[in-house]
């Protein structure tokens, strides 16, 4: 078994791709007007609209309702990025960049549709060792 993507449910596409294809640098590959991928070498986030819900038996995922999940990204320098980012993460910071108890320097904002984001750059050995570098 690989796990592959997870996928975000949205009622305003056009704003939740560009927002993470500003965040990322990585351009969302649109495969229809309701849905789009976002490819990295480890996963994919997908990104769908509310009217992809219907081909799957309709209201199964309501898009901004997100309470437990967080969409981490490992980045090379978390502090650059957060310089890079301060004007577009804006009053949905959450976390400035801190060092985590487990070696990561983590930094934590909300999306447009108030999922938790987390940007994170790992800095002990083991931490880095969980990821081949």
């Amino acid at each position: 078994m690989n796990f592959v993507s997870i996928r975000i449910i949205t009622a305003d596409i056009k704003r939740l791709t560009r927002f993470y294809e500003e965040i990322t640098g990585i351009p969302i590959k649109m495969l229809t007007e309701d849905f789009g991928e976002l490819k990295t070498p480890a996963c994919t986030l997908a990104i769908g609209s509310t009217r992809t819900l219907q081909l799957f038996s309709g209201e199964i995922a309501r898009p901004a309702d997100n309470h437990s999940t967080i969409i981490e990204f490992r980045v090379d320098d978390v502090d650059a990025d957060y310089r890079r980012l301060t004007g577009v993460i804006g009053r949905s910071l959450v976390q400035e960049p801190t060092t985590m108890p487990w070696g990561n320097r983590s930094l934590l904002f909300r999306d447009p549709d108030g999922n938790l984001v987390n940007f994170f750059t790992p800095l002990s050995v083991e931490a880095s060792g969980k990821f081949g570098k």
